[in-house]
């Protein structure tokens, strides 16, 4: 059985979400749960659920948690007994396969990178987002925020494991690698996308499409968008702006509208079909390429669900050998 060390400390609701999306998990799929952080904390949460004993669920005491207002680099440092320094341990132990948290993205990409050690072949490890598209898939861009500035090097490693990711979670044989840019045209771009060009050509293992646009990111165009960080985290917030906005106009525009029973029904329908489309939780978090492990980061607000979608997505990334996958086409590009 797959064991996920899930940081019961991290997010702005903790430990509630977290619990609940651990039941949940150790309820509906083959997978043990390790909670990581305060244990009587943890375990007056566990005990609203008689059930829990009966689950693959444990509980590991951590003294510390690191918050979303501290500084990442000086919690890292200074809190060794953190929830999420504790979890990443037992992933670099082998007592868990993968560690989930919705803490502090700072923190915890540091502290993931630090405890579990990088891939041979990586630079540095890159944030992936998963974003719907109009045929029904989903594209995944990397990097959408770990690394603010990036070589075309580190280009070409995220398009390796963005088709390592896209063939293991989405099923998608031969992923579309698409470089996003301001133009389909090889010359549009900046220096870093013209010299990531040739070497994303040459790659043997990646289905290079070339240049895409970001209007191209919700059509279907690619499976796989690279970007730097900070390009890629900016159409990542944009994208979270514009959906919620989006969420709350549809809404006010049905009640105005829409005055039948039946055609209520029928609009409300499309509107639940809608917000799961688009609802992160879906999608449970942002997984951390490139590390010696496996680290799927949430966001700071998860809902059961989207903990519960983590650590499947973790537990898929443990059973389809993703890191294996990632450091053989590296070193064998």
């Amino acid at each position: 059985m797959v064991t996920i060390a899930l940081d019961a400390m991290g997010g702005d609701h903790f430990p509630k979400p977290e619990v609940e999306g651990a039941l949940q998990a150790a309820r509906t799929m083959d997978v043990g749960i390790i909670l990581v952080g305060r244990e009587e904390v943890i375990r007056k949460e566990l005990d609203r659920h008689p059930d829990w004993r009966r689950l693959p669920i444990q509980i590991r005491h951590a003294s510390e948690q690191i918050t979303m207002k501290e500084s990442a680099a000086k919690a890292v440092r200074a809190k060794k007994d953190s929830s999420i320094r504790v979890a990443s341990r037992l992933v670099d132990e082998g007592a868990a396969q993968g560690v989930v948290s919705a803490g502090n993205t700072g923190a915890v990409m540091a502290t993931a990178k630090m405890v579990q050690g990088m891939l041979r072949g990586v630079d540095r490890p890159a944030l992936a987002s998963a974003f719907p598209t109009l045929n029904g898939s989903s594209a995944i861009m990397v990097d959408v925020g770990a690394n603010v500035d990036c070589s075309p090097e580190m280009l070409a490693q995220f398009a390796v494991m963005g088709t390592a990711y896209s063939r293991v979670i989405f099923r998608i044989p031969k992923p579309r690698v698409g470089l996003l840019s301001i133009g389909e045209e090889d010359h549009k771009g900046n220096a870093l996308t013209h010299e990531a060009m040739p070497l994303l050509k040459n790659l043997s293992h990646v289905n290079f499409i070339g240049n895409v646009e970001g209007r191209d990111v919700y059509t279907g165009t690619a499976d796989v968008i690279v970007c730097d960080g900070f390009v890629g985290n900016v159409a990542l917030k944009v994208s979270e702006g514009l959906v919620e906005v989006l969420r709350q106009m549809l809404k006010q525009s049905l009640k105005a509208t829409v005055t039948r029973k039946v055609g209520a029904y029928l609009a409300q329908g499309a509107f639940n079909d809608f917000k799961k489309r688009v609802d992160y939780s879906e999608y449970g978090g942002a997984p951390l390429l490139g590390l010696n492990g496996i680290c799927i980061i949430c966001h700071g607000r998860s809902n059961a669900k989207a903990i519960r979608n983590a650590v499947r997505v973790a537990k898929d990334f443990a059973e389809g050998g993703i890191n294996h996958r990632i450091a053989s086409e590296l070193n064998g590009r």
